[in-house]
């Protein structure tokens, strides 16, 4: 169940370019149990209207924190980012429908895609996927090297890979290149990043292996009030990103 609540910034640097990690506490936390939902932050006052949508990266329970991890390149997120420790951030959440988890049968191994900033996602899910008992292989794409980020977090338990288009770091090519190169063996794959990465693991992967995909969508309300982040499903029904989504079975929807 969703909860309006201003959060306490315990923290906020910038950790790549351009891309901020954002530490907030709050009795929201409470809330969030599912990986791959988001909240909607108010980044500010006057012309500022609408929240953006930011995926949850991390989840502290003992501590009551949150972590959102977000890149600075609108009005609303250059505002956000500029915020300090010891301000209150307006958040709602939690929001959308997460992974399901429970699918995936314990001790199978799980490859997570993430693109850009549909990485922090993958994070949170890594973490509950290893303590459930899975193997995890983080597949992570960037633009270059200057854009990586969370790669040690994320060796902390499960094998990285990392690609970059231009090479400058890791793999040469998209994710899908690098997971061919690599010649993983798994069972399922998950991934968030934009639609041309997430349309072909679907391509290639939907055929014989079972997994989720969690979309990028821009979004006004984030409550499925509006209807303005539609996707298809593979029925011919249309779904709301915000809502239904942003996470959905490969199987189901169309890419």
């Amino acid at each position: 169940m969703r909860k309006q609540e201003k959060m306490l910034i315990v923290s906020q640097q910038e950790i790549a370019r351009d891309i901020f990690e954002l530490v907030l506490k709050g009795n929201l936390v409470s809330r969030m149990l599912q990986a791959g939902q988001f909240v909607n932050v108010k980044t500010g006052d006057g012309g500022l209207i609408l929240r953006r949508p930011i995926s949850i990266c991390h989840v502290d329970q003992e501590k009551a924190e949150l972590t959102l991890v977000y890149r600075a390149e609108g009005a609303g997120t250059k505002v956000l980012c500029e915020k300090k420790a010891g301000e209150l951030v307006d958040v709602l959440g939690p929001l959308g429908t997460g992974f399901d988890l429970d699918k995936i049968e314990i001790g199978k191994t799980v490859v997570l895609v993430g693109g850009g900033i549909g990485v922090p996602p993958m994070y949170e899910a890594a973490q509950k996927l290893v303590a459930r008992g899975n193997k995890v292989v983080a597949v992570l794409g960037f633009a270059s090297k200057d854009d990586v980020f969370y790669e040690e977090k994320f060796r902390e338990f499960a094998d990285v890979y990392i690609a970059t288009m231009d090479g400058s770091y890791g793999f040469k090519g998209n994710v899908v290149q690098l997971i061919q190169s690599e010649g993983f063996d798994f069972d399922w794959v998950l991934g968030c990043g934009p639609h041309v990465m997430l349309n072909a693991i679907a391509t290639e992967y939907s055929a014989s292996k079972q997994g989720f995909l969690s979309f990028e969508e821009r979004m006004a309300c984030g409550i499925g009030a509006c209807y303005a982040c539609i996707c298809e499903m593979k029925d011919g029904s249309r779904n709301r990103v915000c809502k239904e989504g942003p996470v959905y079975e490969m199987s189901e929807v169309k890419v």
